[in-house]
């Protein structure tokens, strides 16, 4: 068993903690130190026993609202998997058939005789307008 010191509301505690956890056990007391700070900043001078229960309801009261936020995140999680196993087991839809018209290229050469016919013929008309 490791002992660690930890500073919780301005006081020194010594606490034990499994080996190798030593780190989580002063993460924790910081967050619980933050709380007490926040309550003494608040009410001023707060016998200790009080000051530590109320730091951890406190942090109780954070970790059940992280708690219903998770758990509210884990059922939209398990909708969309559900949903998704639900599209992927559906059959592949059948291919569209797309038909593109071909135009012939006996009608594709007349229309292009037309169309050098219809500028020859406008640049006719823009220059007999200009000679008027």
């Amino acid at each position: 068993m490791a002992e660690e010191t930890v500073t919780i509301g301005g006081k020194e505690f010594r606490v034990a903690c499994q080996a190798g956890e030593e780190e989580y056990l002063r993460a924790a007391a910081t967050m619980l130190d933050a709380e007490a700070q926040t309550l003494r900043e608040q009410i001023g001078r707060v016998p200790e026993a009080r000051m530590l229960l109320m730091a951890g309801l406190m942090l109780a009261d954070k970790t059940a609202n992280m708690e219903d936020q998770l758990r509210e995140a884990q059922n939209k999680l398990a909708e969309a998997e559900a949903e998704l196993a639900r599209l992927r087991a559906q059959p592949a839809p059948a291919p569209e058939k797309v038909e593109v018209p071909v135009v012939p290229t006996e009608l594709r050469d007349m229309l292009a005789e037309v169309a050098a016919r219809a500028e020859a013929l406008a640049d006719r008309v823009d220059d007999a307008a200009r000679t008027e």
